[in-house]
């Protein structure tokens, strides 16, 4: 006789769960990243989740600059500036200025598996020290640690401090007149009081060379963007950062003009109506009635 068989389904694995995700392990012997669950699960912003596990896949020495980490993902400055500040206020992210013997200021960008639990009173740690090879006198490159990420800048010794913008009610008027009317032009520049206040001494310096404000307004206004991605006081201030020549001050003679001279007014001779001429005489009609009267 046959054995019976049924339609229903097998019952599942009594470990498997019954809903929520189930994990298809695969066990890689290369390019991979091991990150912490207290990194990976963290609350908050995808963005920084996922800006964290990227610097972590990458090689010692890789720019993790806002400028490169832009070019790799779809967002734009702002919440890429956004993620690092948040890696960096929870202590994965450490950036440290360095100023080297000739004088460069150098930044290191170290970033951590986990990060510590207390801060180190004594400030960051030391990066390593450079180690010398047994067979070659020559010093070898210093090696950061395992678990930091590298990235120099060099730049330049002196730089010139910030300006320090004057409260709106003490800039210009005519300059905050000229940010105000921004967006009429583009719609998209709009500036806050605080950001009106520290491009209006720039617009200043513009308008004392001696350019108009219509001038002025067609700089900042032109061939603009299609998408900022920041507020529009950097792109403003950018165009604003070097002053144009002013117009250069018009040739003078050392000798007076001299002015032509004026006939005087005299009266006609022969009709009595007053004329311009340098000689007593006859005007130019009485001229012409002599000249018929003689041919005739």
């Amino acid at each position: 006789m046959a054995d019976s068989q049924s339609n229903a389904r097998l019952r599942a694995d009594a470990g498997a769960p019954t809903s929520g995700v189930i994990h298809v392990r695969t066990r890689l012997t290369a390019d991979f990243t091991v990150i912490s669950n207290a990194l990976a699960q963290r609350r908050g912003s995808a963005v920084t989740v996922g800006v964290a596990a990227y610097i972590l896949s990458l090689p010692d020495g890789s720019p993790v600059s806002i400028a490169a980490l832009c070019e790799h993902f779809t967002e734009g400055e702002i919440l890429i500036s956004r993620a690092l500040r948040e890696l960096e206020a929870a202590g994965y992210l450490e950036r440290r200025r360095e100023r080297t013997p000739s004088g460069q200021v150098r930044t290191r960008t170290y970033f951590y598996d986990v990060p510590g639990d207390t801060p180190n009173p004594d400030g960051p740690p030391e990066p390593p020290k450079p180690r010398r090879p047994r067979k070659q006198p020559a010093p070898a490159t210093a090696v950061p640690p395992a678990s930091a990420t590298v990235q120099e800048i060099v730049q330049p010794p002196v730089q010139a401090e910030a300006e320090t913008p004057v409260p709106l009610a003490d800039a210009d008027p005519r300059a905050v007149a000229v940010l105000a009317a921004l967006r009429r032009v583009d719609p998209r520049l709009v500036l806050s009081a605080q950001e009106a206040a520290h491009l209006a001494p720039a617009v200043t310096r513009w308008l004392a060379t001696g350019l108009l404000p219509t001038q002025i307004t067609d700089h900042l206004t032109a061939r603009l963007p299609g998408q900022f991605l920041t507020r529009p006081v950097g792109i403003l201030g950018y165009r604003l950062r070097e002053t144009p020549l002013p117009l250069p001050a018009p040739a003078t003679s050392a000798e007076p003009p001299v002015r032509p001279a004026v006939v005087p007014m005299r009266n006609c001779d022969g009709c009595d109506r007053g004329f311009r001429t340098a000689e007593p005489g006859r005007c130019r009609d009485c001229r012409a009635r002599d000249q018929l009267r003689a041919a005739g």
